[in-house]
């Protein structure tokens, strides 16, 4: 087994402590590591490729960290073994790695921001798997009190991905239709998150309320497949219409992001078409294949222009009645 492995990035050094742990295995062994001998089997994926893989798509991935602050979805023992789920920045991370110091109920909040690969690289030594991201920014339009992204996350009530499908065309469809642009993303987990970009001028409270009205929207139209009932005995096998996330403080799994499931799936950006492919599903990608899928830029620039609320919310008023 290889102890350490040396990276560089960005003029800094990063110690890959154990590469060689398997992270993801393969047969469910949470605490294998390979051997290296002649034709053995890969059992898995291990923190080296995790590092592997962030630094291949860190090009890609890093436009949707920078100035964000992060919690951080560590698994120091692989997916089998303990979760911690960390928003404080430790004292031993090296100074170089970018602080956010937020406010919470009865103090402050110091949070990790990814703005670099070799940050990216230092959480993947850190065992960190999924990147949880604020929808504001650091020194954004408004601060970090006025987010520039606004998530609805499609939950399904079965693992019946067809349902997912259909009400993010709904989904977008009605996005269109009050002029908001919105772009397509698979969770990795279980599935969709819709994203639409905002112009930072709106606080916390103003952004989750317009979504709660356009998520009500689409349940009142659509009663017998869409909710927004919080309670799961309440939704039954409709889809859950979730705006929750977009609270002050709240995260989403950020893209390309890794999640902590069996077999390294991946949160991936993908176009509005594939809606229609009966194959897309939540963990359509893994660690092997979303760097190509990332380079054929499925977003193309729908995120760079984001858009006031004020005009959208008229228009859903008038189709509300």
């Amino acid at each position: 087994m290889t102890s350490a492995r040396t990276l560089r990035a960005g003029g800094h050094t990063i110690e890959l402590h154990r590469p060689d742990k398997v992270l993801f295995p393969a047969d469910g062994t949470a605490d294998r590591t390979t051997d290296g001998s002649a034709g053995s089997a890969k059992a898995g994926y291990t923190k080296g490729d995790l590092a592997d893989y962030y630094r291949a798509v860190a090009p890609f991935m890093l436009p949707h960290l920078r100035g964000r602050p992060l919690m951080l979805e560590r698994h120091p023992d692989g997916v089998d073994g303990p979760r911690f789920m960390q928003k404080d920045t430790p004292g031993h991370y090296p100074d170089w790695i970018t602080r956010a110091e937020v406010a919470k109920e009865g103090g402050t909040v110091t949070h990790t921001v990814c703005d670099d690969t070799a940050t990216l690289l230092y959480l993947a030594d850190q065992a960190c798997l999924t990147l949880h991201r604020w929808t504001s920014r650091v020194g954004g339009t408004g601060g970090v009190t006025h987010p520039d992204r606004l998530v609805f996350d499609l939950d399904p009530a079965k693992d019946d991905f067809g349902p997912v499908r259909d009400a993010a065309r709904l989904l977008g469809e009605l996005l269109d239709h009050v002029g908001l642009p919105s772009a397509l993303m698979t969770t990795g987990s279980r599935g969709l998150h819709v994203i639409v970009p905002l112009n930072g001028r709106h606080d916390f409270d103003d952004v989750r309320a317009f979504a709660k009205d356009v998520a009500e929207t689409l349940a009142q139209a659509h009663p017998e497949q869409l909710t927004t009932a919080a309670r799961k005995k309440d939704r039954g096998d409709r889809l859950y219409l979730d705006v929750q996330r977009n609270a002050y403080a709240q995260t989403v799994v950020a893209p390309f992001s890794v999640r902590a499931r069996p077999g390294a799936p991946v949160a991936v950006p993908v176009a509005w078409e594939a809606v229609d492919d009966p194959a897309l599903g939540a963990r359509s990608w893994t660690i092997e294949g979303a760097v190509e899928q990332a380079r054929t830029d499925p977003w193309a620039g729908l995120l760079r222009s984001g858009r006031a609320l004020g005009p959208a919310r008229r228009k859903l008023r008038a189709l509300r009645g």
